[in-house]
């Protein structure tokens, strides 16, 4: 039998915290089940955090009877200024995986990166 090479060890371990959304409830926009996840990363400050969408679900029950307080854009903004804030101090790499039901992104295949035009300069690396 044919075995694969043994590829060498990294000299450190790392930690990749993973979540998938939506990180909303059903019955509001409010990020609460996101917060709780900030929580967890700021608790346990991992290497990597990559978070997978929908961040905000085009299948949402204020989305689809349009009562959001704001565009989607808006509300993108404010889930993504929780998301920059609330890892800061943990000092993770984070990133963010649209989803083909994210309504503040375009549903192409393959999707293109999320556009950050208001983060500061220091935030988006």
């Amino acid at each position: 039998p044919i075995f694969p090479p043994k590829l060498p060890l990294p000299p450190e371990q790392r930690m990749v915290l993973v979540a998938c959304g939506p990180f909303t409830p059903s019955d509001s926009v409010a990020f609460e089940p996101l917060s709780d996840l900030l929580e967890v990363v700021a608790r346990d400050r991992p290497d990597v955090c990559v978070l997978l969408g929908p961040f905000l679900d085009a299948k949402h029950e204020q989305v689809e009877s349009c009562q959001l307080p704001g565009s989607f854009s808006d509300v993108f903004r404010l889930c993504l200024r929780t998301i920059v804030e609330g890892t800061r101090s943990a000092g993770s790499q984070l990133v963010l995986v649209p989803s083909l039901r994210d309504v503040s992104h375009d549903f192409v295949y393959p999707q293109p990166p999320f556009p950050f035009p208001d983060l500061p300069k220091e935030d988006k690396a």
